[in-house]
Parts: C-alpha cells; structure tokens; sequence
C-alpha cells in the first residue's frame, strides 16, 4: 500500500511513493538518511533507531584509559584520593611512624634498663614488665595506626571485579608481575612521598634489632651452675611461704603426707632471690616402709656407697620440685599411689621408686635431696642434690 502526497502538483520533480509506516522526507532522496556507508573516509550516516558510535550501549565494553594513569589497574576501578587529603593523611602516618620510632627505643632502653640481678626483685621485675610490654605495646600500635591512616588517606581505592580464572597464571602473567608491583608501590605513594616512607623505615628499626638484643638470654651457656645449689650439709628446711623450720614430728599427724619447702636463709634480714628458689624448691613426701620400691635400694654413684634410703629421715623422702620436662611445679600428689604429677604436660614420678619417669614427657626422674636431722631436731640436707634440677637441656651432662 502507497500513499501519494502529491496532489497532483504541477512541474518539478515527482516525489516518491511512501509506503504506509516509513518516515517522511523533508527533502530530496538524497537528502534521506541511508544505511549504505558514504565513500571517501567520512563517517557512515546512522540508521533510524540505531544508537549514535560516540556513545556505544554494548555490555562489558572498555573505557579508554584516562590520560596520565599508569596505576595496576584500570582508571574506571581507580578512585583516587584528594591531594589535600594525601598530604594530610602522609604528615599524620609520619606522626604515628615517629611515635613507633620512639617505643621501639624505649623497649631496647628498658631492656638494658635492669641488670639480671636487680630483676630478681619481685618489684623490679614488675616495673620492668611494665616498661617492656608498655613500650613495645607503643611501638606495634604506632606502625598499625600509621598503616591505617596510609590506606584509608593516601592510597586509592580500588574496585576491581575479576573473573574466575584458572588458579596457576602464565607465563606472560608472571612476567608482567614485576611491573604490575611497582605500579602498585608507586600509587601507593611509597614511592612518591620520601617522608612517610622514611619514617617507616625508622619506626621499624628498634623493631628489627629487637630480636637480636633478646639473644642476649639465650647465653652464655651455664655450664655446671645448675649442678650446685644452696643446699649443703646442715642447712634447714622451712616451709615455703612461712619459713617455719620442719620436724620429722610434723609427718606423724599426717601419713604420706607431702609439705613444700625451701633451705632456710642465711639470716632473717635477707630473703631467697627468685633463682634461688626455683633452684633449691623440694617436696618432701613420707612414705611408709613397706612401700619402697626396687630403685630406693640402688647405690647413688659418687657415694662411697649411700643408696637412696640412706638419704631419706624415718620415712621421709626430699625430691626436687621442678620437673625435669620443662620446668614447671610438679606439687600435686596422690597418696595411695605415690605418684608425683606434673599438672602442665602430665608428667608423672613415682615417689616410691626415686622418682622414676612412669608417665609423660619427662625423660628422667626427681633429682633426690639428701635429708637428715641436727642436734635439735630439725629437719636438714645432708649434701647438694645428685644432679641438676630443672629441665633436662644443654647443663645436664653426665660426667
């Protein structure tokens, strides 16, 4: 079907039919839009409905790149923070970097602050705590919160959506990882601004050298000093806390019965050092007769001659408190088994057999402590332990 818009006019050029449902023409044939491409390098003319090639609509289509943007990513997924807000947010990270700077300092000072000797008061060793743990508490702090303030103020933001792709990466991928970092390092600003960086630099310093001014408690070796203890011939026993000397009489109200105790002091006025007591701590245990077992009868070497049951007092047996594992209290004892029991990793001695290893990780018994009484009655070692106490490491050597 046509339409003729004619109207029979007279002279010119007859204008074309159009078919019912086509636009209009405003002037020549020529003139109508075509989808035939022109000739000669210009532009095709756009086909009615179709959507204009300076705005193309097709999904996933990629933005040309901004000019001046090398970052890792593409500038679409890259926001980039003000320059107001990078400067303030490089001044604040350096303030945070410097005040890190300063606790790792004072964690190297307060470690050199107090001598081995003076921590050895129990009020010393809290005020060094503080001050190490104070310190270092600044110094990691300070690093996290300039970290914070260098992410949240001065490197962009990304958003990136990525495929699923297969795990392993190519070879091109691979080659291209290198430049792909140091455009990430340079948007970053690590590159760019030498003070936030350098200040990081200085704030992980102390934290660096942190590690090697602790090996300084990995040494020196201590040779035999663990082989010698204040215990010697005639020292009291007291109880650990009261410091009341001990009677054999004391045991009687009491069958098998275990009492902690330490060597009395050299006088009232002075008090055992904490290495002291950790060195010279015992249990003592009374066991009855008919419950020795086989051990108990051995020949301890470098006696003339002594067994085990001639180190103990009518019954009563002296072992070392710390367990030769790894140094904890071994203090829980049940009676009907004369078991000794460690309560860190279990490790279990069977008080009756000279402390001998019967459960757990501990690789050799309760050093023995040999007991006797003096003209008054009390309770005294006879000697030194047989062999170091504590955990079994680099001081205990057989001879």
């Amino acid at each position: 079907m046509t339409e003729n818009n004619s109207n029979d006019s007279s002279g010119g050029e007859a204008t074309p039919e159009r078919v019912v449902g086509t636009p209009k023409t405003n002037g020549t044939h020529s003139e109508r839009v075509s989808a035939t491409p022109t000739t000669g390098g210009t532009e095709p003319e756009r086909v009615v409905g179709t959507p204009k090639t300076a705005n193309p609509l097709v999904s996933g289509a990629t933005e040309a790149p901004a000019d001046g943007h090398t970052g890792p990513y593409k500038a679409s997924e890259t926001h980039a923070r003000p320059e107001e807000m990078q400067r303030r947010g490089e001044k604040l990270a350096s303030v945070w970097f410097v005040i890190a700077f300063l606790g790792g300092i004072g964690f190297l000072v307060a470690y050199f602050l107090f001598s081995s000797s003076a921590i050895a008061d129990p009020q010393i060793a809290q005020y060094s705590n503080m001050l190490l743990g104070g310190t270092l508490t600044l110094a990691m702090f300070g690093i996290g919160a300039g970290m914070t303030v260098w992410a949240r103020q001065v490197m962009p933001h990304y958003e990136v959506a990525s495929p699923y792709d297969e795990l392993p990466s190519d070879e091109k991928e691979k080659g291209s990882f290198s430049a792909f970092f140091m455009q990430g390092a340079d948007e970053s600003g690590f590159t760019k601004r030498p003070l936030m960086r350098r200040t990081l630099i200085l704030a992980m310093l102390p934290l660096g050298l942190a590690p090697i001014v602790l090996l300084r408690d990995t040494g020196p070796v201590p040779g035999d000093l663990m082989k010698k203890t204040m215990w010697e011939h005639g020292r009291r026993i007291v109880v650990e806390g009261s410091g009341r000397p001990l009677r054999p009489e004391d045991f009687e109200n009491d069958p098998n019965a275990m009492v902690s105790a330490l060597p009395a002091a050299d006088d009232d006025h002075h008090h055992l050092s904490l290495t002291d007591q950790a060195k010279t701590v015992i249990i003592l245990i009374k066991i009855p007769e008919e419950d020795w077992q086989e051990r108990m009868t051995e020949e301890i070497e470098g006696t003339d001659g002594q067994t085990r049951l001639n180190w103990t007092h009518n019954g009563i047996v002296a072992y070392s408190k710390i367990c030769t594992h790894v140094g904890c209290p071994a203090a829980l004892y049940e009676r009907t088994t004369h078991r000794i029991l460690c309560p860190c990793h279990q490790s279990t001695f069977d008080a009756s057999n000279a402390a001998e290893v019967v459960f757990g990780p501990a690789h050799r018994p309760l050093p023995q402590l040999p007991i006797g009484v003096d003209d008054e009655g009390y309770l005294i070692a006879t000697g030194d332990f047989d062999e170091p106490t504590g955990p079994t490491f680099w001081e205990y050597a057989k001879d």
